[in-house]
């Protein structure tokens, strides 16, 4: 059994949500620059380089790449021989999502109730996500999620006869009725199977996907690329102002379902897709 101190846990929180919220990662440099390659429209062209001048600044000064510093999403998988001595994981966790926000001067986004609107003035709490599985170590994604393309999310209760050729319909459907709402491009992850919340938690999950890595699922690595070329078939474009790239990339996960249902879920991000990941 290996012990992990809460305070670990809070000072990774506090630096992952400052370290997200200024740069862009990896994996969304590489697609973001293709995209730049490939946009065959010249207002896309000149949409997308300023939205590089924008990231290349945000880096240099280090202010947020943009003002809608999200609400964090924290997805965990937690190690079964592991004991957290110190705290709760959610106090580490929120605490460290207080400490990021305010000593990271980032915008706080979260209101306690969500009719009376009153803000909580730290960014707390989290969204956490967290699943146990083997070993001794606890994988940490932090995900500021921006509402402007939370609110484009989408689910989609469809019949088991509505097939693949519904699902791929769901999908355009949503990010056809997004358009230049989720701040474009996008990164689409969609969730198949499972339950109504199921099929939510794995299109979240799946905007957290490393861009540079392909599905194992062969039928699903075909499906990824033909939605990603029938959205960028749309013609949003960049900024929603036209152009031939609608959405950087499309991450489907899917899971076992009921034989009376085909839950769909899509969730939306921005061209930052923010995210980053630790191992402690």
């Amino acid at each position: 059994m290996r012990t992990i101190q809460a305070e670990e846990i809070t000072r990774n929180i506090k630096e992952m949500c400052i370290e997200a919220n200024h740069f862009l990662s990896p994996d969304m440099c590489q697609v973001f620059e293709k995209a730049v390659s490939e946009e065959r429209s010249p207002l896309g062209r000149q949409i997308l380089g300023q939205l590089q001048e924008n990231l290349q600044i945000a880096g240099e000064d280090m202010i947020p790449i943009c003002q809608d510093t999200g609400m964090a999403v924290v997805f965990m998988k937690i190690g079964q021989d592991i004991h957290i001595e110190g705290n709760s994981l959610r106090k580490a966790v929120d605490e460290g999502v207080r400490q990021g926000y305010t000593e990271g001067y980032l915008r706080k986004s979260v209101v306690s109730d969500p009719l009376e609107r009153v803000n909580t003035k730290d960014n707390t709490p989290a969204i956490i996500h967290t699943e146990i599985v083997d070993g001794d170590q606890i994988e940490i994604t932090v995900t500021p999620k921006g509402f402007g393309s939370e609110n484009m999310s989408r689910i989609f209760m469809l019949k088991p006869a509505d097939g693949i050729e519904g699902v791929k319909e769901a999908i355009l459907t949503a990010v056809r009725d997004a358009g230049p709402n989720a701040c474009p491009p996008m990164v689409v992850g969609v969730g198949i199977g499972g339950t109504f919340e199921k099929c939510a938690l794995m299109a979240k999950h799946a905007l957290t996907r490393d861009l540079s890595e392909e599905s194992p699922v062969p039928y699903i690595r075909e499906l990824e690329k033909e939605m990603l070329e029938k959205i960028n078939g749309l013609g949003i474009g960049p900024g929603g102002l036209g152009g031939t790239v609608t959405a950087l990339a499309v991450n489907i996960e899917t899971y076992p379902t009921h034989i009376a249902g085909l839950p769909v879920a899509v969730n939306i991000c921005c061209h930052v897709n923010r995210h980053a990941r630790r191992v402690i």
